[in-house]
């Protein structure tokens, strides 16, 4: 039986052949069946063709080596598929209804399964009209953290189908029209980035009842007549992001240490540090304390103790390969494929700078050796690519062998989450830049959103070596300094992507950029971005939010700003809701008050 139809609902597509077009008009129907209810989109006017042979490439210059760039040629060796899809109502999760600075009004439809469904454009209006069809069988509950988002439950959940049928936009079993464009940075190792959204299902669940809704909100009733309903905003008003200025690096050291040589005031230092860097001269010393190869109280002669027993560690596990045989590697697959990966990392990282240039270069031995024997330390973890470009910094710092591995050790500590084969401290990184750039900037999300780009896969390079590739050499000496700093909060690197995201706002919507464009434009960025501009305006943004005085508990999370009551603290929900936050740590104290906290600097 059919319920509701609707003609001229859209897809947005990001073919460039001249010859295709990159709307494509169709319908939406909900048909209820004798087995289950459905949504369903199926395009009426045209036919996608694609001819076997054909491909699609995206010329430009990453900047680096190809395996690295975020935009990769897609062949296409397909039968022509017509674009539709269908969705029984008992698999639907959330439904977003957003309309942004260009007009579009549109909707994204998010299975339970995770999957978001392309978004679909009402150029002739008729979302009202469908929400209401849509109340006839489910309710839609707002979410407490997004105010677009509404989160679907059954009225009558054993009435219910849970079957699903799949989306079908070509006959390769369902891949989405995002993952055919992301290439995996170390695709070797990892899979299934572009699941990446399953990890938003969780997050946006109302925390208080996970299978009931709280108090369902109809999205209907919360916007104008169409076309052009007004944004639906999370209610949360930003005051005004204050003016900051950097400082300069610090420059002295003696001075910080008692006559044993402990240093008298490491939370100073620190601060000076994340206000202005170190000097080049200091580095070398100041970073084996941020990077824990000695400790903050420890004296002089302490120090030497350290390095001497360490020095010993190092060369024993280094000995470990070094003794292998080349028989005995042969039965070792293993250590070869780390072998491999290393001698191929090592003779393309940094080579443009002197102390890894040229053949034969002692400081590519280094590396290799160093990366090699963090193996024999860290057998669960082993190598993965773009562990090469975090050590190139640190050995070009110390040019010690033995500083430059615990070092990294002392690194990887603070980001070895990133190479884990899971891939779950990263997807917490993607869902946690969500949640603060959803916070700062609605109408950018929405525009995102709307060109299948709201996961910010583009961001992974990004968070998984903290810009490494985004900025020049001499600039990420001070952009990691910074941020083993800690300071203000943990999440610090999450804030500076979303000010270089927030600095490009202009270009990606006004450029009314498609999908395809938009990873162009944030590849493009490598080496442009300005550094001091950048920090400023992550501070910034640190100011503006914690000033605000309803600020989303879960921004909270994400800043280590959230203190539980006491009855939240004791009970079995916080403690599990503890152990899923990956990255960010409570402090004392209220939001407002985070600015005063003894991990942040100190603000006039």
């Amino acid at each position: 039986v059919l319920i509701f139809e609707k003609e001229g609902v859209y897809l947005h597509t990001n073919a460039k052949r001249s010859n295709q077009e990159t709307t494509i008009p169709g319908f939406i129907r909900i048909v209820e069946r004798v087995s289950k209810k459905s949504s369903m989109w199926q395009q009426s006017r045209c036919i996608l063709h694609q001819k076997k042979g054909e491909e699609e490439v995206t010329n430009f210059d990453p900047g680096y080596e190809p395996d690295w760039a975020v935009i990769s040629t897609v062949k296409k060796d397909r039968e022509p598929v017509p674009w539709a899809f269908s969705l029984p109502l008992s698999e639907l999760y959330s439904l977003r209804r957003a309309r942004f600075s260009l007009g579009r009004n549109f909707l994204v439809l998010t299975s339970r399964g995770g999957h978001p469904l392309p978004p679909l454009h009402f150029h002739r209006g008729g979302t009202r009209e469908l929400l209401r069809a849509l109340h006839r069988y489910i309710i839609l509950d707002q979410s407490p953290v997004d105010g677009r988002l509404f989160l679907a439950y059954p009225h009558d959940s054993g009435a219910l189908s849970q079957s699903f049928d799949k989306l079908h936009l070509f006959d390769d079993g369902g891949s989405d029209l995002v993952s055919r464009f992301i290439h995996d940075p170390y695709a070797t190792t990892f899979g299934g980035f572009s699941k990446v959204t399953n990890f938003f299902r969780a997050a946006l669940r109302p925390p208080d009842s996970p299978n009931k809704p709280r108090n369902a909100q109809d999205p209907s009733t919360q916007c104008d007549e169409e076309p052009g309903f007004e944004l639906i905003t999370c209610g949360v008003e930003l005051g005004p992001r204050p003016d900051v200025n950097r400082g300069p690096p610090l420059d002295k050291w003696d001075e910080f240490l008692d006559p044993e040589g402990r240093v008298k005031n490491p939370e100073k230092i620190k601060e000076l540090v994340f206000r202005g860097g170190i000097t080049p001269s200091l580095r070398k010393e100041v970073w084996k304390f941020l990077l824990g190869f000695y400790p903050w109280n420890s004296t002089e002669k302490e120090r030497e103790n350290i390095l001497r027993v360490k020095t010993d560690e190092y060369f024993r596990m280094k000995l470990q390969w070094k003794s292998v045989s080349e028989e005995q590697e042969m039965r070792n697959s293993l250590l070869r494929g780390y072998r491999s990966l290393i001698e191929r990392d090592v003779s393309r990282t940094d080579r443009q700078n002197t102390f890894f240039s040229g053949n034969d270069n002692p400081g590519l031995t280094l590396l290799n050796d160093v990366l090699m024997t963090y193996c024999m330390y860290n057998f669960d973890l082993g190598y993965v690519q773009g562990m090469s470009d975090l050590l190139s910094p640190i050995l070009f710092i110390t040019q010690n062998e033995v500083e430059s591995f615990w070092c990294l050790t002392g690194f990887m500590e603070l980001v070895h989450q990133n190479f884990e084969e899971s891939q779950e401290a990263m997807k917490q990184q993607l869902l946690q830049l969500s949640i603060l750039l959803k916070a700062l900037d609605p109408e950018l999300c929405d525009f995102l959103d709307s060109q299948d780009s709201g996961s910010l896969c583009f961001c992974f390079r990004w968070l998984l070596i903290w810009f490494k590739r985004e900025f020049p050499f001499e600039d990420i000496l001070t952009l990691w300094e910074v941020l083993w700093s800690r300071l203000p909060c943990d999440n610090f690197h999450l804030l500076i992507a979303c000010s270089i995201l927030e600095s490009q706002r202009g270009e990606l919507i006004g450029s009314q950029h498609d999908f395809n464009t938009i990873l162009k434009h944030i590849n493009e960025l490598t080496m442009k971005l300005d550094l001091q501009s950048v920090l400023r305006g992550a501070e910034a943004i640190y100011l503006q939010l914690i000033q605000c005085k309803e600020l989303p508990l879960k921004v909270q999370q994400v800043l280590g700003i959230y203190v539980p009551s006491s009855s939240e603290e004791d009970s079995p929900e916080s403690q599990a809701s503890e152990t899923q936050h990956l990255l960010g740590k409570p402090q004392a104290g209220a939001a407002a008050a985070a600015a005063n906290s003894t991990r942040g600097p100190t603000y006039p």
